[in-house]
């Protein structure tokens, strides 16, 4: 498509018109220099947000070292997270793009840098509300059965994930303390009628309501599908690290999408992904 548009057109004309290319395909140019060897790190930034909401620039990046830059690295996890790639998909359309990139490289980055783009935008995260879905779904780990609990609020935002290989009160209670530290108290709880729910909402919240009506909890079966379509054309995860990154980083990114976050929330909802995770690059 590229070269049609291409034919007859001057040096600088042609020029321009891939750098509208390459930007149209959400990669900077700067990615045409990496097609071999990359040398030198990238600029070095704050992880602090100032009051007035701009990321401000010093010496403590997380970026510092790598061999690619911070764009590179953005897209690729960005990419892994959003949609239904592997690894080799990843790599494959970097290669189309000029980055070559080994797909154990991106693994990595995906590894380590989805929690520093979870943790860089918790500041802007909008508090929960007060009606919570509770379910776990079944996620097969290294060949093996695991239990995955995830909770959404009545708008839609996944408050918390997290995976366990039982099924039992020590996990329930372990997911509400680690949903309670957000910051939000429902007044009412659904789940489905798992013996493991009502002990542990008895005791980590006394004071809300415990839904168990039959059908009650269609919102969180209803959003697990989406989870379970990003899985779905993986070969399967290995480890349970890299289990709950992706768990993780997937609820993250729907959250971003569905608008839980106050960052890129002027610009069209088709591009909020991109924009945040290009705001947050410069957070970390």
């Amino acid at each position: 498509m590229a070269g049609g548009v291409l034919i007859g057109l001057t040096r600088v004309h042609e020029d321009a018109a891939l750098t509208c290319y390459r930007k149209f395909l959400d990669v900077d140019l700067r990615c045409r220099a990496l097609t071999h060897a990359v040398a030198g790190t990238v600029a070095l930034l704050d992880r602090a947000w100032h009051e007035n909401g701009v990321m401000s620039s010093s010496s403590a990046s997380a970026f510092a070292g790598f061999r690619f830059p911070r764009e590179v690295i953005s897209v690729a996890v960005r990419w892994y997270l959003r949609y239904g790639l592997s690894y080799r998909d990843v790599e494959e359309l970097l290669a189309e793009r000029g980055v070559n990139v080994d797909h154990v490289t991106i693994y990595r980055w995906v590894q380590r840098f989805t929690p520093e783009f979870v943790e860089a935008a918790r500041p802007r995260r909008h508090v929960p509300g007060d009606r919570w879905f509770v379910d776990e779904t079944y996620v097969k780990v290294n060949g093996r059965w695991t239990y995955l609990y995830r909770a959404v609020d009545q708008y839609g935002q996944v408050i918390d994930v997290w995976l366990s290989a039982r099924r039992d009160q020590t996990a329930a209670r372990t997911f509400f303390r680690r949903a309670l530290a957000t910051g939000a108290v429902p007044v009412e709880v659904t789940t489905d009628r798992a013996p493991a729910y009502p002990r542990a909402v008895d005791e980590r919240i006394p004071t809300a309501v415990h839904d168990t009506v039959q059908y009650a909890n269609n919102t969180i079966e209803a959003d697990h599908g989406r989870l379970k379509a990003r899985l779905r054309p993986m070969r399967g995860l290995k480890t349970f690290r890299s289990a709950r990154v992706l768990a993780a980083g997937h609820a993250f990114v729907q959250n971003i999408r569905r608008g839980h976050y106050e960052i890129a929330t002027d610009g069209p909802a088709q591009r909020r992904l991109l924009e945040a995770f290009d705001e947050l690059a410069l957070a970390i």
